[in-house]
């Protein structure tokens, strides 16, 4: 079910992960076995500066797991977690993303509220965790962990996602 080299490492699903499983299952396979994107990537700077200078007031990057929560505080006797993306393209990559760590914090005993935030586009979304979407996470762990367990990636796919990818050299060179 794979090569002796993934045998003898501990696999993750995170947050990332569910996130692009609905983009790029390839870039899933590149991440989880920890091949570096171009951090110089303007795309990656954008992101960081986006998630470091938006929201001033809230806590960032809530540890969870093998998963980062971009921001969190408390409401009333009630957690809530917000995921910041750049834009409102991939929103159900990111609803299934916050949904993800719903799930995690769920498992251990804490119910939260969460939050699909674009600072650019000046739009919140409240996520709930409903029955349904842990049926899809589910099914998405799963699929997820098949795909790590490949020898090798998932053969690339041109999507319009690729102008944007900064795995895009390694794709396509």
């Amino acid at each position: 079910m794979g090569d002796a080299n993934m045998e003898n490492k501990e696999l993750h699903v995170s947050g990332t992960l569910v996130w692009y499983y609905y983009i790029c299952q390839r870039e899933v396979w590149l991440i989880g076995h920890q091949i570096v994107a171009d951090q110089d990537d303007a795309n990656i700077s954008l992101g960081r500066f986006i998630q470091e200078y938006s929201y001033p007031k809230e806590r960032k990057e809530l540890v969870l797991g093998h998963s980062r929560i971009d921001v969190f505080r408390a409401g009333n006797e009630q957690l809530i977690i917000g995921e910041v993306k750049k834009s409102s393209k991939y929103r159900q990559s990111a609803r299934m993303q916050l949904a993800f760590y719903l799930s995690e914090l769920r498992q251990l005993g804490v119910e939260a509220k969460g939050e699909l935030r674009f600072p650019k586009e000046k739009q919140k979304e409240e996520v709930k965790l409903d029955d349904q979407m842990e049926k899809e996470l589910d099914k998405v762990r799963r699929d997820i962990l098949r795909i790590l367990y490949l020898s090798q990636p998932p053969e690339p796919v041109k999507i319009p996602f690729c102008k944007k990818c900064a795995y895009t050299e390694f794709c396509w060179s």
